[in-house]
């Protein structure tokens, strides 16, 4: 016999042994004798009547109890062992039950298929196995069960009123108990209805109880730091700073720094007298975009007004006169970006009239009704123009 292989490892062996024969105690021939020829069993390897050794039927086994049928079959075919789901099956066999039912009984019952067919398990509670399973969970059954095993003391059951009419029935001495989970469900169903029913109280004693306890001061946010955006102000002002605190640190004078950075000398002492903080802040509130800040509502409607054809020197006199003391140019670039938001809209205005070319020839009066005009090398209209000297030589001419 070779040694055992891993499973998926096909091993092929063969196991020679020797026959014994020995005379029947009876013969069937008068005057001669019946010869029995058999094997002897090799202990943990074969049985008789097996075509495959215990090792094997172990592990079929297993398979079944697990998986059963199908998934078992399939997972042998994984591991390269022969067995159909037929053979799996027939491996399963229904444990022994004792004659005597333990001393501690479970009873519970579980669904062969939901909603239409239940049956009953029987568990020996303090082994931790089942003892058997009845087809039904009616009480007629369990209470035959209960006849033909004596012995139990306790039965730990959920509340079937089926259950407990069989062990009245068969087993009167028997102490009932619920099980666990049963009494953690009715607990909490309990426990439930009662908040239920006296909410009132408890919302009222919960609201005395926080009114009680005082309130604690919120806790302190670190909020971020203010930045201001990057404009170009912005940063001129800051480097403006810097340049200026450099030279009086150096020892310059603020006519010399004046004539340095070519600024004004109230500039330069401002810049030197005041922080950079407020400079900045002075800095953001007198954007040039915010000077226009009051009068956009009145160029926006303008703007729609007249479809975008009104001009940005127009627009600037109408809203001087409103009291704008900004530029001209920056009421030209909010109407460029107005023209910019309704061209990405889709809608494409049409040009002012004083702006529009006027590509259309005007009729020569001289020229005959209905007819069409020549055309010369150039593609120009033959005609003569009123007043041109050619004009007046075909006239004479004619």
């Amino acid at each position: 016999m070779s040694r055992e292989s891993p499973p998926g490892h096909q091993c092929t062996g063969r196991l020679t042994s020797a026959p014994r024969a020995s005379p029947a105690s009876e013969p069937d021939v008068p005057g001669g004798r019946n010869w029995v020829t058999f094997v002897e069993q090799v202990s943990g390897l074969s049985e008789r009547y097996r075509r495959s050794s215990r090792g094997l039927k172990e592990w079929l086994h297993a398979v079944a109890v697990e998986l059963g049928g199908r998934p078992g079959e399939r997972l042998c075919q994984k591991i390269n062992l022969a067995a159909g789901r037929n053979r799996l099956l027939q491996l399963l066999e229904s444990p022994s039950v004792p004659e005597r039912a333990p001393r501690v009984l479970g009873v519970g019952e579980f669904a062969f298929r939901k909603c239409h067919t239940y049956g009953t398990v029987l568990v020996d509670v303090e082994a931790g196995q089942v003892v058997d399973v009845l087809p039904d969970r009616t009480s007629e059954t369990f209470a035959e069960w209960l006849r033909n095993h004596p012995g139990v003391e306790i039965i730990c059951r959920d509340r079937s009123s089926s259950y407990s009419r069989a062990v009245k029935e068969a087993a009167p001495h028997a102490i009932e108990v619920a099980d666990r989970w049963h009494l953690l469900q009715n607990l909490a169903a309990a426990v439930q209805k009662t908040c239920h029913q006296h909410r009132a109280c408890l919302r009222k004693r919960a609201d005395e109880e926080t009114a009680s306890i005082p309130e604690a001061p919120p806790p302190l946010m670190d909020l971020p730091l203010h930045e201001l955006p990057r404009t170009q102000i912005i940063e001129r002002t800051r480097h403006r700073h810097a340049d200026v605190q450099q030279l009086v640190a150096a020892g310059w004078t603020i006519s010399a720094i004046a004539r340095r950075l070519n600024l004004d000398r109230k500039t330069v002492r401002r810049f030197r007298d005041t922080d950079l903080d407020q400079l900045l802040a002075s800095a953001h509130e007198r954007r040039p975009t915010g000077v226009l800040e009051p009068f956009k509502p009145y160029i926006n409607t303008r703007f729609t007004e007249s479809q975008g054809q009104v001009s940005g020197s127009r627009l600037f006199l109408e809203i001087r006169e409103r009291g704008y003391r900004g530029s001209r140019q920056v009421v030209r670039k909010h109407l460029a970006a107005c023209r910019q938001r309704r061209a990405r809209a889709g809608e494409h205005p049409q040009p002012p009239e004083d702006h529009r070319l006027d590509h259309e020839t005007p009729r020569n009066p001289h020229r005959p009704a209905g007819r069409t005009p020549p055309r010369g090398s150039r593609g120009r209209s033959a005609w003569p123009a009123p007043g041109s000297r050619s004009g007046a030589r075909r006239c004479r001419r004619a």
